[in-house]
């Protein structure tokens, strides 16, 4: 593709060289970089693109996409100065791969919690009804039925782009994909067309990276101030943070919920371990799913539905709705006969621990025999710390016993993380709590404490496979661990 075509739609400071040289590939990444390749050079946290421009004119770059331009200038290179390269880059990422999010329904979800479950259930609904779809997400990606590995929450432009055509060449109609706080600030949804858009709740979370709570809405609220007029807005408005989304937004906006007027509303008559039955809009539908948290999601995504096919007829959309299963990873069960119930959980942030832990409160409540509930919980190294007082004092309010263990600690010393957790216990709570820095000892001594009528809380991992040491991944599976020990 012509580079002058690419630099139609962006703004541009300055264009030196020649813009009419082809350009046979985009990257940001300098070691990508081939003979007529266009590079983005990115300023970002740790690195800066602008220091490897030198490096990629010697390997065969055609163009250079930058903010700043550098002192000597190659005469075979066209140089091309931008305000912002990441806005550009999705721009441009977008127009190489044919705008491929114009030609679909692309639908982003963004929030603290239920992002994956949301996206996920979409994308299988729609499967169900005998639709092609793709699927963006934390855990897996999907090109039709196609697997391809998750590596961010939200990928970069280009991989974005490049999957969203994937999708149309596969012959999808939708895409579903989590939207997080970081891919909005760093423009990575830049260029891309959306159908819509769904707002789950925002929670104290990535403080570590937005600074301060008012910065984590401003990015959230972002996504909604550039949507399209023809999208649809849909924000649970029983969050008095949805309103503040859709203020500014040229959407047409939903509402969904369970507490408050909504345009699709939604009540718990029944639920267990096991299942839930619901009342969506005056009709009763069992799901597979507990939890207000799963009540919400499961509304989210017939409502979405609705947004998306205003024909079809809902009595057939929730019979499907009732076909659907749980997410890896979020409150999954692993039950045995005459061994503690277990639950793993993606829950890492203090709301969505809170969450679970209610749910699983409140469903204790109306069993006959009430056994213990024990909860094994930590927190990630390198993250905002600001919540592990919080997260520790939740787990033991909430929980008979308490194990605190290691998370993801990354660069982090685990007894450190542990500490600070601590640090939010009183001495009665800290007298039911153990400190067991070691993962798989932690849940082992879980099973030890418990008897058969007991529940186990493994919260914080979820579906990750790894945990993440001095910048090493490790194979661990939460699910594999606790199942392994309650059947042996």
């Amino acid at each position: 593709m012509k580079l002058s075509i690419l630099i139609q739609t962006i703004k541009t400071h300055h264009i030196i060289g020649n813009s009419d040289t082809d350009v046979l590939a985009i990257t940001f990444d300098s070691r990508k970089v081939q003979p007529g390749s266009l590079f983005f050079a990115l300023k970002g946290e740790v690195y800066d693109g602008h220091d490897y421009i030198v490096d990629v004119v010697k390997n065969g770059a055609a163009a250079v996409v930058c903010e700043l331009l550098p002192e000597k200038l190659a005469a075979n290179i066209c140089y091309v100065q931008v305000p912002d390269s990441h806005e550009v880059m999705g721009i441009m990422a977008s127009e190489f791969y044919g705008n491929p999010s114009s030609k679909l329904k692309l639908v982003g979800v963004t929030g603290t919690n239920g992002k994956t479950t949301t996206v996920t259930l979409l994308y299988n609904m729609f499967r169900k009804l005998g639709y092609k779809a793709g699927l963006l997400s934390t855990v897996v990606n999907y090109v039709d039925m196609r697997t391809v590995e998750a590596t961010h929450t939200t990928p970069d432009a280009i991989i974005l782009n490049k999957l969203l055509a994937e999708m149309l060449d596969a012959g999808c109609d939708y895409c579903f994909m989590e939207i997080s706080s970081h891919a909005v600030v760093q423009k990575r949804i830049s260029g891309l067309k959306f159908a819509g858009a769904v707002f789950s709740n925002i929670t104290h979370d990535h403080l570590d990276y937005h600074k301060t709570f008012i910065e984590y809405i401003r990015a959230k609220k972002a996504f909604f101030d550039n949507l399209p007029a023809g999208a649809f807005a849909l924000i649970n408005t029983d969050d008095k943070n949805g309103r503040i989304m859709v203020q500014n937004t040229k959407a047409t906006i939903k509402t969904y919920g369970l507490r408050s007027m909504a345009d699709f509303k939604c009540r718990i008559l029944e639920h267990s371990f096991e299942a839930m039955l619901l009342s969506i809009d005056g009709i009763e539908v069992w799901v597979r799913f507990i939890g207000e948290f799963n009540a919400y999601n499961l509304l989210a995504v017939y409502a979405t539905v609705i947004q998306l096919l205003p024909d079809s007829n809902a009595l057939e959309m929730l019979q499907i709705l009732s076909t659907l299963t749980p997410v890896s990873g979020r409150f999954e069960l692993i039950a045995v006969p005459l061994r503690p119930k277990a639950i793993v959980d993606y829950a890492h942030t203090p709301d969505a621990l809170q969450n679970v832990l209610d749910t699983i409160n409140n469903v204790r409540k109306h069993q006959t025999v009430k056994g213990k509930l024990i909860t094994v919980v930590g927190c990630g190294g390198n993250r905002d710390k600001a919540k592990r007082p919080v997260m520790a004092r939740i787990a033991a309010e909430n929980s008979d016993r308490v194990i605190l263990t290691s998370d993801n600690p990354r660069f982090e010393d685990p007894h450190a993380i542990l500490e600070d957790m601590k640090a939010g216990l009183d001495n009665g709570q800290i007298a039911k709590t153990l400190i067991i820095s070691d993962r798989v000892e932690a849940i082992k001594t879980a099973v030890f404490l418990s008897s058969p009528d007991d529940i186990i809380l493994i919260a914080g991992k979820g579906h990750e496979d790894y945990q993440e040491i001095q910048g090493v991944k490790y194979h661990f599976d939460d699910e594999e661990v606790i199942s392994a020990v309650i059947n042996s």
